[in-house]
């Protein structure tokens, strides 16, 4: 009789531990279980819309970001390679038919008159002929007006003009290039694929490369590889131009039972829901519920009255869409589904992974007690 006694007192002992340890709330997890996060919809009185994912919702959230280049850059015309611009460099050489030249030295009939820099009003100088406007010409109209200037104080002068690499055009090209640096827009540069090129390319990933161009007050900004994709993206360059190529910057967080817990950046243009998982290591095989994978984001309110079938929502709203990977077809919805920027990718634990614990817990309880009859003799004690 005493030896039943005990063991019921063991068994009851058993069961209020597990209720105390079940009930109290304090068991460490990773986050709210399926069960809360549904008690948070708007159907059940909460501020988000639980959404099921299907083809029809997948097609309605596929947005991704549309870069490239507006019309006014991609309109614009390449700078003909010989247009000379204030700050330009250029070589002009004068030969004379005369034993005491104008412009050279005795002996010689060649005058050599090197870098000449147009100045800021488009000008240059040269001996006998003057002040003559450059900017805006190219070296032949130079030339004639230099000829035409000289020849009525040196019998039939024969006039060079050479534009030299100077600073006149020139773009700048920072970020992730190989050499940053100020370059001048010559013949072989006159458009941005070349440019970046002289610069030595990308050093970055090229697929999630985006380059921007900033002109004057206008910017716009492209996939790199699409400027080899789309011809119309390589756009003629423009002096003054700023050219910054960097990183792409979306990413989205990973919570919950997977591999990782992160912000992680996108590693491709676009992303599906099973290459995020896959990102972040994949589901956490001890304790992750294949049916609680959960996207949460602010959607916009013309996408959100796509997917719930309304007309009336403004503004942002918090959606939460649901991916139960154990369906048939449930591998293809989160191919098929695509993250976002700023998206939060959820997975829920298995109610397993929490009887674990409590069994855990529990088992470190009545290690600690010695029995569980002690554990027992310690609940009374407690008065619980």
């Amino acid at each position: 009789m005493k030896t039943q006694s005990s063991r019921w007192a063991k068994s009851v002992a058993l069961i209020v531990l597990v209720g105390m340890i079940s009930s109290c709330g304090v068991l460490p997890r990773v986050g709210p279980n399926k069960k809360e996060i549904y008690a948070g919809s708007v159907q059940k009185s909460g501020d988000a819309f639980v959404v099921t994912v299907n083809d029809r919702v997948t097609r309605a959230t596929a947005v991704q970001p549309a870069l490239g280049f507006t019309d006014k850059f991609k309109n614009a015309g390449q700078i003909g390679s010989d247009t000379i611009r204030a700050g330009d460099t250029l070589g002009i050489t004068v030969w004379e038919n005369v034993d005491d030249p104008l412009l050279g030295v005795e002996g010689s009939n060649a005058a050599l008159l090197e870098e000449i820099q147009v100045d800021g009003a488009g000008f240059i100088f040269i001996p006998y002929a003057g002040r003559i406007k450059a900017a805006g010409n190219n070296t032949e109209p130079i030339r004639r007006i230099i000829t035409g200037k000289l020849e009525d104080q040196t019998p039939d002068p024969q006039v060079q003009v050479r534009r030299l690499a100077g600073d006149g055009s020139t773009v700048s090209l920072i970020g992730a290039v190989g050499a940053q640096g100020v370059y001048p827009i010559e013949r072989p540069t006159r458009t941005l694929s070349a440019m970046l090129s002289r610069a030595g390319g990308v050093v970055i990933e090229p697929e999630t490369a985006q380059v921007t161009v900033i002109r004057g007050a206008e910017r716009s900004q492209v996939w790199f590889q699409d400027i080899f994709k789309h011809p119309e993206f390589d756009i003629a360059l423009r002096g003054g131009d700023r050219i910054l190529v960097e990183q792409d910057q979306r990413s989205y967080t990973a919570l919950g039972a997977t591999g990782a817990q992160a912000r992680v950046v996108f590693d491709s243009q676009t992303l599906s829901a099973v290459e995020a998982i896959a990102q972040v290591g994949g589901l956490s095989s001890a304790t992750a519920d294949p049916t609680g994978v959960f996207i949460m984001r602010n959607e916009p309110a013309e996408i959100a009255n796509i997917v719930l079938g309304r007309n009336d929502l403004q503004g942002a709203q918090r959606l939460v869409y649901v991916l139960d990977l154990t369906q048939p077809n449930g591998m293809f919805m989160a191919r098929d589904f695509s993250v976002r920027d700023d998206d939060t990718l959820y997975v829920t634990e298995a109610p397993f992974a929490q009887w674990s614990k409590v069994i855990g817990a529990m088992t470190g309880t009545l290690g600690a007690v010695g029995s569980i009859s002690t554990a027992g003799t310690t609940i009374t004690d407690l008065g619980l």
